[in-house]
């Protein structure tokens, strides 16, 4: 029995379970594949942007040069959120480090969505699509007892169908599921890395900024930036 023959053969109920699992199936692949290409760029990018940052001078130097690596703008929107918000708001309420601590963490944020996109569909299918599977397995197993009982004997053209059915679906729901979880799994860890690299970063960025001299290197933090170059009396 071709896949075809068993999508025309069956019933609403086994088309639907088909259907469902094959559009978790593209969905997950098309994740997978996009995040081992994000996520193999967004590790070589943290690695030299930061590396670019603390061998630039100033601030503004560093935005430059930063600017050239991080491809999937990860380290940009922290070096960004340097620039304090004008007086007269509740934003620039606080001391200089509980400003910054608020606006590199909501940079943070917005960075660690951006790698964490899609993740929650891996888990979803992954969880999902065996039980899908199943619903496919006990709705073909029904099928198995229905014709059997009408017939009133047991014969293999009777049965052959639904439980080919059956033991189809259950594969195909493992089939879905399985990459899903990998895909999730491996993609959590790394994610996890890149996560550590980028919370080290911007804790150090906070500290660097902290410091009485740092008034000297950030530039971009004025509400007018300086036509010069930067750190220059």
């Amino acid at each position: 029995m071709s896949f075809y023959e068993l999508f025309s053969q069956g019933d609403a109920v086994t088309r639907a379970v088909a259907v469902i699992l094959l559009a978790m199936s593209v969905a997950s692949w098309v994740v997978i594949l996009w995040k081992a290409w994000l996520l193999r760029r967004a590790a070589k990018d943290v690695v030299r942007s930061t590396a670019a940052f603390w061998q630039s001078g100033s601030i503004d130097e560093a935005r430059d040069k930063v600017g050239a690596f991080d491809r999937e703008s990860l380290v940009v929107p922290l070096i960004a959120a340097t620039r304090l918000e004008a007086s007269g708001s509740l934003a620039a309420a606080g001391d200089r480090s509980q400003q910054l601590t608020r606006l590199l963490r909501d940079a943070l944020h917005l960075v660690l969505d951006k790698l964490q996109f899609g993740q929650v569909l891996l888990a979803t299918v992954g969880s999902t699509a065996p039980f899908v599977g199943l619903l496919g397995t006990v709705w073909g197993i029904y099928h198995a007892l229905t014709n059997i009982a009408t017939a009133g004997q047991i014969t293999i053209d009777k049965v052959a169908g639904p439980v080919g059915e059956a033991l189809i679906m259950t594969a195909a729901g493992l089939a879905v599921a399985i990459p899903a979880v990998l895909g999730y799994n491996v993609y959590g860890r790394l994610i996890g890395r890149i996560e550590a690299d980028l919370e080290g970063f911007a804790r150090d960025l906070r500290e660097l900024l902290v410091h009485p001299l740092a008034a000297k290197l950030v530039s971009a933090t004025s509400p007018v930036r300086e036509p010069t170059g930067v750190g220059a009396e």
